[in-house]
């Protein structure tokens, strides 16, 4: 039989294990909640910590989205115009090589691909009504000086003639002005020409200009060189903005020494000028304005714009020609080079179609012509003689004025009148001659009657005489 008192140890010694038990347990639940309570602080403060970081990349991006309007942007738009403008980087360097860094250069090529098409569809627009105003203002001024050209002939007062010419050569600036700008928006030359001298083509160039005087060709190519129909005009028209380049950039006392040059593959038409010359950028750019081989918009050509090299440029890419600017002058001013190839270049006889009267003549020796057979004796009698032969000038009927060598002070330079043989007066042959009738001329051809639009004619009758006695001549 138990006793009373170990019953009691006994229940007591089960309470207190209970009572470890229990209390462990307890203890453990409050050091769990502790732990709890803990990751909780941790978590929060994580929280506190991600949410400064979202808060602050929110502000960066912000930021950068601002600084991508306001300063990235306007700076790209500003430098489509002017490519000297910096345009600045993203706001934060750390976002290079990012994807968000990615996505605002994304955004701005976007931006610079919609705004070149944009730019190019307003250029077209803007070339084609220039296209339009220039054929009318060319029509205009080819009525215009037919005018004059009527008025020079039907007039010889010497002072009247030198008004004449001196409007004539002012609308002839006219003219090459609005040929240029036709030519810069995508025109044609204007002009269809027959074959001719390549040194005509030159001085043709050179008569269109103020200041032609001041200019001095030297032709060192063989005789009777000369150049396709297609390529007269377009080397007219670069040689005129080439040596209008070299006489508004170089001294009124200076001259611009033209040389006219046999080279490998073709003829090289070398201007040198005696002016300021040009800084490294200004020569990149010019060049690369007369290679032609990028597209050159409208508002690229500045304020006013300065369309000669523009018109170069596209005369160059649509007839295969060449112009170099990359080597200075001798004379401390701009050297520019003009190459024609070969397949640009023919040959005219020059003894049945001379060059113009006040061209150059070339520096090279012509070969010695064969000795004559000896004549076989005739029988007593008198030799007939035949009558002299009426003059035509077989020289090239262009459109652009020839000048006369370099005179002094500013006159205007003179052509020499077309003599056709329909304008002369009748030859009767000798009773003793041969009584053969002369030919009828040939009839006008559609060059030629394009040309007389732009001849310039000698409005005085010394002039007329000259020439008729030059015409008259036997040879």
């Amino acid at each position: 039989m138990i006793e009373i008192p170990d019953l009691a140890v006994g229940g007591l010694a089960a309470g207190t294990l209970s009572a470890f038990v229990l209390g462990g347990g307890l203890l453990r639940s409050r050091r769990q909640r502790a732990r709890q309570r803990e990751e909780i602080a941790t978590l929060r403060a994580h929280l506190d910590i991600a949410r400064q970081e979202v808060d602050r990349a929110t502000q960066a991006f912000t930021a950068e989205v601002v600084h991508l309007a306001k300063r990235r942007i306007p700076a790209e738009a500003t430098r489509a115009a002017h490519p000297h403008v910096q345009v600045p980087g993203t706001l934060h360097p750390e976002l290079a090589g990012t994807e968000l860094g990615a996505g605002m250069d994304s955004v701005v090529a976007g931006l610079l691909a919609a705004m070149a098409q944009e730019r190019k569809r307003v250029d077209a627009a803007a070339r084609a009504g220039m296209r339009g105003a220039t054929r009318e203002i060319q029509a205009g001024l080819y009525r215009l000086q037919d005018v004059l050209r009527g008025l020079q002939q039907r007039y010889d007062d010497p002072d009247l003639a030198q008004t004449l010419f001196a409007l004539d050569h002012e609308n002839e600036q006219s003219l090459r002005r609005a040929q240029v700008a036709a030519v810069v928006c995508g025109a044609w030359v204007g002009l269809a020409r027959e074959e001719s001298h390549l040194v005509d083509a030159v001085t043709g160039g050179q008569s269109r200009l103020v200041g032609y005087h001041r200019v001095q060709v030297h032709n060192h190519l063989e005789e009777g060189t000369a150049l396709v129909s297609h390529a007269v005009e377009p080397v007219a028209i670069i040689v005129a903005e080439l040596l209008d380049n070299a006489l508004r950039h170089s001294s009124p006392d200076t001259t611009v020494a033209v040389n006219l040059e046999r080279a490998h593959h073709g003829v090289s038409v070398t201007i040198d000028d005696a002016g300021v010359g040009m800084a490294s950028d200004e020569r990149a750019y010019a060049q690369r304005m007369v290679a032609g081989r990028d597209p050159i918009l409208l508002s690229e050509l500045g304020d006013p714009p300065r369309m000669g090299l523009a018109a170069i440029g596209q005369l160059t890419r649509q007839f295969d020609l060449s112009v170099d600017l990359s080597t200075p002058s001798p004379y401390g001013g701009v050297r520019a080079v003009l190459l024609v190839k070969n397949h640009l270049l023919s040959h005219i006889d020059p003894a049945e179609r001379p060059p113009a009267a006040s061209a150059p003549r070339s520096t090279r020796q012509a070969a010695p012509a064969a000795p004559p057979a000896p004549p076989e004796p005739a029988p007593e009698a008198r030799p007939a003689r035949t009558p002299a032969p009426v003059a035509r000038d077989t020289a090239p009927i262009t459109h652009e004025s020839t000048p006369a060598p370099a005179p002094e002070g500013d006159e205007l330079p003179r052509r020499r009148r077309r003599v056709r043989a329909d304008d002369l007066p009748a030859q009767t042959p000798p009773a003793h001659s041969p009584s053969a009738a002369p030919e009828p001329p040939p009839a006008r051809t559609p060059e030629e009657a394009a040309a007389a639009l732009g001849a310039l004619q000698s409005g005085t009758a010394a002039a007329r005489s000259a020439t008729d006695a030059e015409g008259n001549d036997p040879r």
